[in-house]
């Protein structure tokens, strides 16, 4: 049952060489690729890499958005025995040094001038990367620099070193075995310098196959392949479970268009996480907010049916027969409209995770007939560890225990995972390996979390993050954080307490969303600083955090961590600032290291306090942020749990 990557897309090259691979929306028309086309593709990008000196060992780079050759990169890597590294697009110079210099990259896959770019300052200061191959030669047409091939170029090659080694393809190919390494991605870097996590063809195999076998997944269904290549998840949705299951991935044509192309693909099988179905719902309530009276009592009346009614006719529960014809009316008139305008008309299977997603959120998904589900996983297991089965979704929990996989925690409430997805090593990092896996094989996942009698998983905080305030109550910071950003207005948030008498916290506003709000309420505004300096809207995050207090009253063991005080920040948190990771984690110690004078004002009792911030702009230029912030006190409430 064991096999690898390649051998699986030659599998299906040879079964149905006709149907569709792969799909990319250029110049405005979806380009179809066959699974014959994507096996020749990959064998003479293999060989062009071969002629360029890759070898078995040693590592390639990727960085770009998703493109086909990209995922194709990754499996003509793997089919000569050499190790795909991707790296995130957005990343800056620095970022990408660190990851070629830490895993003696030689030569690099990109996509465009843009990132071209980028690899050529690195090799300034990483002289081993030898190599830059680029996929779009728009701009590129005068560069000279040493090294620099065309990816035209490179399949050229490949073909030619191909016809003059006979044999050598098929050598290559026997030589790949399925406990390979065949991928090394790094981690987000949240408490520290990023590491190589080597997943091998089994590991990611076994979890794709899993996945597929609790979802039903085959040939026939379609996927959007948007998020970074870079990032676990696609590689397990776009890579793994695409060579596993055979079905077809769509390249959109920019990440401005992924809304307009979801709509025309349609897809079935679709992830993002929670960010993502935040801003359908906020788009969706800003157009409601601005329709037609009439409109806006349909749409309510509509709602509140499928608030009630919806989730267990998705599930297959008996609904009584009257309210069963009235959901089939609103499906004509509301639910599918908007499942329509949000491209996901055909979806069978939808899945959330990479943080916590609010339970009227889900409810409004999983209501209007999306089978939204979570699942559970890390970067060190294949993005693979719980999995919510149908007619088994539990708004609180994160699934039960994945196919292959064990499940148990820790005296400490941590959460522990033994199985089939469960990284091999840290690369060049025995040191680090050790510490995370111990004498028995158990990942220790770093995340704190309670195991019911069903076996549902509910992840609390990272076990690291949680501490406690000064009385000895628990503090869990990322779990007030989630509360806060499950209304539409909060964007990002970061919670301090630990050793404290009190929670306190700052906000981001969620810019597009509150400048709407703004419109509607006649309030003008001059850019972010601007807003999120209104009294208006101070009024309205205190009413967003004094119903999160209102949350954590009724909760056993959280009512003493209610917030106290907190602040708008006066800018957003930004990866490129070092405040969030690339995945768009709190970097909660560097914030509180960056922002300590506005930490201390929060609990110095000061009702503001002004602060400058130096900033980094996308064009690369530096410059500064100042404001004077007010500092709110919140509406706290006594404990009712």
């Amino acid at each position: 049952m064991s096999t690898t990557f390649p051998h699986l897309l030659l599998q299906h090259a040879a079964h149905r060489p006709q149907a569709p691979a792969l799909r990319e929306k250029e110049f405005g028309i979806w380009q179809t690729r066959s699974w014959h086309d994507a096996a020749r593709t990959v064998r003479h990008m293999a060989c062009g890499l071969v002629a360029l000196g890759l070898a078995r060992g040693q590592n390639l780079a990727l960085i770009g958005d998703n493109r086909p050759h990209l995922y194709l990169g990754f499996v003509a890597a793997q089919a000569l025995g050499a190790v795909p590294v991707p790296m995130y697009q957005d990343a800056v110079a620095a970022e990408m040094g660190f990851v070629v210099e830490d895993a003696h990259i030689a030569i690099a896959l990109a996509e465009n001038q843009e990132q071209v770019d980028k690899l050529l300052e690195v090799r300034d200061s990483v002289p081993g990367l030898s190599h830059i191959i680029y996929d779009d030669p728009r701009g590129l047409r005068n560069y000279d620099q040493p090294g620099l091939h065309s990816m035209a170029q490179l399949l050229a090659d490949g073909a030619a070193w191909d016809k003059a080694h006979p044999g050598a393809w098929e050598a290559m190919l026997a030589a790949v075995q399925p406990g390979d390494v065949s991928v090394i991605l790094y981690t987000s870097g949240t408490t520290g310098k990023p590491k190589g996590v080597c997943q091998t063809h089994e590991s990611f195999i076994g979890a794709a196959r899993g996945a597929i076998e609790v979802d039903r997944l085959g040939p026939d269904d379609s996927i959007l392949s948007y998020l970074p290549p870079a990032w676990v998840g696609d590689h397990l949705f776009s890579l793994a479970q695409w060579l596993v299951a055979g079905f077809t991935i769509h390249c959109p044509e920019s990440a401005s268009t992924v809304a307009i192309d979801m709509r025309e693909v349609g897809p079935t099988y679709y992830f993002a996480p929670p960010r993502v179905f935040e801003g359908m719902l906020t788009s969706i309530s800003i157009r409601m907010e601005d329709a037609a009276p009439f409109k806006r009592r349909l749409y309510e009346r509509c709602m509140a049916l499928a608030r009630r009614v919806g989730a267990d006719i998705l599930d297959g529960k008996p609904v009584g027969l009257w309210d069963s014809l009235r959901y089939r009316l609103g499906d004509l008139l509301i639910y599918g409209p908007l499942r329509n305008a949000m491209g996901l008309s055909r979806i069978r299977v939808a899945y959330t995770a990479g943080a916590a997603i609010g339970p009227d959120l889900f409810k409004f998904f999983r209501s209007i007939g999306i089978n939204l589900k979570q699942f559970y996983g890390q970067t060190e297991t294949c993005a693979y560890v719980c999995l919510q089965r149908d007619g088994q979704v539990n708004l609180t929990s994160v699934g039960q225990a994945a196919p292959g996989i064990e499940l148990k925690l820790a005296p400490n409430g941590e959460v522990l995972v033994r199985g089939v997805s469960v990284l091999k090593e840290y690369y060049q990092r025995p040191e680090a390996t050790a510490e995370v896996i111990d004498a028995e094989g158990w990942f220790h996942t770093g995340d704190a979390g309670v195991i019911d009698a069903q076996g549902q998983l509910r992840i609390i905080d990272r076990a690291k993050d949680v501490g406690q305030l000064a009385s000895g109550a628990m503090f869990a910071p990322n779990y007030i954080e989630n509360k806060l950003k499950f209304f539409s207005h909060i964007k990002e948030a970061v919670c301090f307490g630990h050793d404290k008498d009190s929670v306190c916290a700052f906000v981001n506003i969620d810019f597009e969303a509150v400048g709407n709000w703004a419109e509607r309420q006649n309030l003008p505004y001059a850019g972010y600083v601007d807003l999120a300096s209104k009294q208006k809207v101070l009024d309205l995050i205190a009413d967003c955090v004094a119903q999160v207090n209102a949350d954590l009253a009724r909760e056993a063991g959280m009512e003493q961590t209610q917030i106290a005080r907190f602040l708008v920040l006066h800018k957003e948190l930004d990866p490129d600032d070092d405040e969030l990771t690339r995945t768009r984690k709190v970097r909660r110690g560097f914030i509180a290291q960056k922002y300590d004078v506005l930490v201390d004002a929060l609990y110095s009792g000061k009702r503001e306090q002004f602060i400058e911030t130096q900033v980094k702009f996308e064009d690369g230029r530096s410059g500064s942020v100042s404001a004077t912030l007010a500092i709110i006190d919140a509406q706290t409430h006594p404990a009712t749990a």
